[in-house]
């Protein structure tokens, strides 16, 4: 199995390609913070899916990794949150991203909460 065939990952990826095309329309004086910000926190839940999955051998890096895609995807929901307010995105638009945004959360929530299904096990106490 590869990490790409993970269905957070799959969505992470997929959410993360459509916001980058979304905030193309983004004004030009929000390259260096919004367009910036939510690029980098959507493409960082699918980089650290990946990173904890390759090491899912060391249960604790793994969970790790994946405390830290889900804290990525967190802060992508809040700049959709502002870029909504900012009114960059329409309302339709944002619910939809945002529907998107909390499906991935519930999927890496299950991968901390089930590691021996993705091949990782915690260390017994």
């Amino acid at each position: 199995m590869d990490f790409r065939d993970l269905l957070a990952y799959d969505k992470a990826f997929k959410l993360a390609m459509e916001i980058f095309e979304k905030s193309k329309r983004f004004p030009k004086e929000e390259t260096y913070s919004l367009t910036d910000q939510i690029r980098r926190s959507s493409r960082s839940v699918c980089a650290n899916i990946s990173e904890g999955f390759r090491k899912r051998q060391y249960p604790l890096h793994f969970l790790s990794k994946l405390s830290d895609a889900d804290m990525e995807n967190s802060e992508t929901r809040v700049w959709l949150e502002f870029a909504f307010a900012c009114k960059y995105l329409e309302q339709m638009e944002f619910e939809e991203l945002t529907k998107q945004n909390v499906e991935i959360g519930k999927l890496i929530n299950y991968m901390i909460r089930n590691p021996q299904k993705f091949g990782s096990t915690l260390p017994e106490k």
